[in-house]
């Protein structure tokens, strides 16, 4: 049922918003239809992305069909609240009839104020944001530590090399103890990573990394993606822990993708050392609380990546950005340094975590 709502819903959308453009655009019938042809062709290319339509072109050609056809979603999404608001206007008689008929002024205001929003959502998508965040520990640690935190790097096709890169500079620039990744560092194709080696970038972070699965990792191909990581120098937890100094544990659950991986209780059977615990999607947090897991670092909702799916998404999640607290147990929700898709953020933000973790006792 969901599936058919899905496949349907942007079509009706694309219908929608087609049918408005004709009546606003004050050219002929041949450039109207020109227009239209053009924003479906675009619209068309999300569908081929996600049947991988065009990973044998050349990769600056990819590159630009990622592009166009992810970001068309969101202006869609977009211009249907628009002619919705500029609708009812008209039928609350605060918007003139004419407007929206053969208007070049109309037409005018629509493209810019477009262009404007989603100019805003690209430089604000890179600007990413550093969150600070206090952990103290109950249970005893040897000394303070500085930790960094990011999931959903989401790298490929839009994400590239270079991008990556920025991201490697201003994570060390923190001189992190370790760092912790949260799943998701790859978008889907893995053609991108191993034709610009991006493996090498993550070979210059000056800490050790941990990480655990994503959804999309599983998208990518599952052993393709825990070869990437091996390569990275990442290590990658899967269903198990590493210990830090014997005193803190680190878990990486495996992607809820895997309906057979482990319970977090059975991950967690000594509670005696700090516990923290990486899971892509945060589903179920009251499992951690009753593992007497201490923190849970989580990722995968963007916050829905530009409102209003920001709206969504906090309502089908019980934290899905932030720092959140159960009982003993602290969590915190990135909404990831990359994105999947076109690259806006609009009323959310990328960001990377900065933690200092520390005992009472210091």
């Amino acid at each position: 049922m969901w599936m058919i709502i899905f496949m349907v819903l942007p079509i009706v959308a694309l219908a929608y918003v087609a049918w408005h453009v004709w009546m606003v655009l004050p050219f002929t019938a041949l450039w109207k239809s020109l227009v239209i042809a053009a924003g479906v062709f675009c619209f068309a290319m999300l569908f081929m992305n996600f049947a991988r339509k065009f990973d044998t072109c050349p990769l600056p050609v990819a590159q630009a069909v990622y592009d166009i056809g992810t970001s068309s979603i969101f202006v869609l999404l977009y211009m249907v609240m628009l002619f919705l608001v500029l609708d009812l206007g008209r039928l609350f008689h605060l918007v003139p009839r004419t407007f929206l008929f053969h208007s070049g002024h109309a037409s005018l205001a629509i493209f810019v104020l477009l262009f404007g929003i989603f100019l805003y959502g690209h430089l604000h998508y890179n600007n990413k944001v550093r969150v600070p965040l206090e952990l103290k520990s109950s249970k005893p640690l040897p000394r303070e530590y500085k930790v960094v935190m990011a999931s959903d790097f989401h790298i490929g096709y839009h994400n590239t090399r270079k991008e990556l890169a920025r991201w490697v500079d201003m994570i060390n620039s923190e001189h992190p103890d370790f760092i912790l990744i949260a799943g998701d560092i790859i978008d889907g194709s893995m053609r991108p990573l191993k034709e610009e080696r991006m493996y090498e970038e993550f070979l210059r972070l000056e800490a050790p990394v941990y990480a655990c699965l994503g959804n999309h990792e599983f998208y990518a191909g599952h052993p393709e993606a825990k070869q990437f990581y091996k390569d990275a120098g990442i290590r990658l937890l899967i269903d198990e822990a590493a210990v830090i100094d014997s005193s803190i544990v680190i878990v990486g659950r495996d992607d809820r993708t895997n309906m057979h991986r482990k319970s977090v209780k059975r991950l967690v059977p000594d509670r005696s050392k700090y516990i923290i615990v990486l899971d892509h999607q945060p589903y179920d947090l009251n499992l951690s609380e009753e593992a007497g897991v201490d923190f849970q670092l989580s990722g995968h909702t963007h916050r829905g990546q530009v409102w209003p799916i920001s709206w969504i998404t906090d309502h089908v999640y019980e934290c899905s950005w932030g720092s959140h607290q159960r009982g003993q147990t602290q969590f915190y929700v990135s909404s990831g340094i990359g994105i999947w898709g076109g690259r806006f953020r609009i009323g959310t933000q990328s960001e990377y975590v900065v933690a200092t973790l520390r005992s009472n006792n210091i």
